[in-house]
């Protein structure tokens, strides 16, 4: 016979809330017909969670859909109850004279609620009320983009995600706190902030402090650290040969591009002043690479921060883009982590972006400054099949015959399959191009984001 051993937290915390309900469900019934309705008293705010190391914790606020215990007096005859203004269910079962359950529903307005109730529980009998202060917020906010992650000071960053909701501070890398200038999607779907002085060269996350609570970006930002190639003196810029696909230093510009967000110092453009178009179906159109054996060092580099041991869709290579005219319908960027491709793969240790296929179809794309781009590593091809580490990625490169990391802009035909790895037929057949693309600031960094708990004690 099996046998099936209860872990001591969840069991301690099932057995509470267990005692609770019967206690609960004990006095509803003792106390059913005591519905005449007295003076109603609110004294503590509990947040029942089984899964937490405190199931029954007092508290100041709680979140949509979460369940709440009240304790207090008078609840005998409760009619009804008001979250934010909203009118919430609530089993009678589970009320007794001096503790109730109750679960916010995820309809109860938040931002949007009446100033004059928000963050208020009303509790209503027949011949009484009160209302009790308790902020209600909605699920945890959460960061999934950072328009630019190596600004230059003074620089608006645009950060995207989910319960940006009335942003009242920014601590950047070196804890460097931003509470002005912030700027607050009503959705909470973004915010903007300027970049301060002071932020640390070693990069990490941002903290943001929002009405809906806290929430920590990847560790990402301001990576000076993992600058593996950035044309002003990171890293080395590596070419040889005569080839016209090949950009040495002589074909980098250093003209002041972009508004908003601008050009730092030296950057790449993948076509040239000297090439006035790319033809179609032309792969290798050019290249650009670092220097490769003997000087690229990415274990001594970037292990101290990045362990070899991370799993790959924690590790990226991020960069900074401009398009100043719209890019569509034809070229793209390939990454390649070595340099061993003839141009046209979509396959093998490289990866392929096509930012004009949106959604399967071809849309115009530009940008007015500089933005970033990040791709997570177990997106190159050959690591995209598995579960592989950094140290795979470290391996392969220091295995390889040309250990040089580069990008090609490519201008053959793309195969909608290629792009979402789903089985279809369109295709997007290649046309000549004089679009502008530069690049700047290439990196690696790390995807790890730090969770951010309401109750860190």
């Amino acid at each position: 016979m099996k046998k099936y051993i209860l872990d001591k937290k969840y069991g301690a915390a099932i057995t509470i809330i267990l005692v609770m309900f019967v206690s609960l469900l004990f006095n509803a019934c003792e106390n059913s017909d005591s519905s005449n309705g007295g003076p109603i008293t609110i004294s503590k705010v509990f947040l029942e969670d089984v899964n937490s190391s405190v199931p029954d914790r007092e508290v100041s606020f709680a979140r949509l859909g979460q369940l709440i215990r009240i304790e207090g007096a008078g609840f005998n005859g409760l009619k009804k109850v008001y979250i934010n203004g909203f009118e919430t269910y609530f089993n009678v079962v589970y009320v007794s004279n001096t503790s109730m359950l109750i679960n916010i529903s995820e309809d109860t307005p938040t931002i949007d609620a009446d100033p004059s109730v928000r963050n208020t529980i009303r509790f209503v009998n027949d011949g009484n009320e009160v209302t009790f202060p308790f902020q209600i917020r909605s699920g945890a906010p959460v960061i999934t983009e950072i328009s630019n992650t190596m600004p230059n000071v003074g620089e608006t960053i645009t950060v995207h995600g989910t319960g940006l909701t009335e942003v009242k501070k920014v601590i950047f890398p070196g804890n460097v706190e931003v509470t002005t200038g912030i700027v607050s999607d009503e959705k909470g779907e973004f915010f903007t902030v300027a970049m301060p002085a002071g932020v640390s060269p070693d990069g990490g996350s941002i903290l943001v402090e929002s009405s809906n609570g806290g929430v920590y970006s990847p560790a990402y930002f301001n990576f000076k650290k993992g600058v593996i190639l950035d044309f002003d003196g990171n890293g080395t810029q590596g070419f040889w040969g005569t080839s016209t696909s090949m950009l040495k230093d002589t074909d980098l510009e250093s003209a002041l591009l972009g508004t908003g967000n601008v050009s730092q110092g030296q950057y790449v453009p993948h076509r040239p002043a000297r090439i006035a178009s790319f033809a179609a179906a032309t792969n290798r159109c050019t290249e650009v690479w670092t220097a490769g054996n003997g000087v690229d060092n990415w274990r001594g580099q970037l292990t101290p921060y990045i362990p070899a041991s991370t799993p790959l869709d924690k590790v990226a290579f991020q960069f900074d883009i401009y398009v100043p005219n719209v890019w569509k319908d034809t070229g793209f960027l390939k990454i390649c982590l070595i340099n061993n491709f003839n141009g046209g793969e979509w396959t093998g240790a490289c990866y392929n972006y096509v930012p004009w296929i949106v959604n399967g179809k071809s849309v115009g794309v530009s940008t007015k400054g500089w933005i970033t781009i990040t791709i997570p590593l177990n997106k190159l091809y050959s690591f995209s099949k598995s579960a592989y580490t950094f140290d795979d990625v470290l391996k392969f490169r220091e295995a390889a015959t040309y250990q040089n990391f580069g990008i090609y802009f490519e201008n053959s035909d793309v195969k909608l399959s290629n792009v979402t790895g789903e089985s279809t037929e369109v295709e997007f057949p290649s046309s000549a191009t004089s679009v502008k693309v530069y690049t700047d600031n290439w990196r690696i960094v790390s995807l790890n984001t730090p969770t951010y708990s309401d109750f860190p004690n």
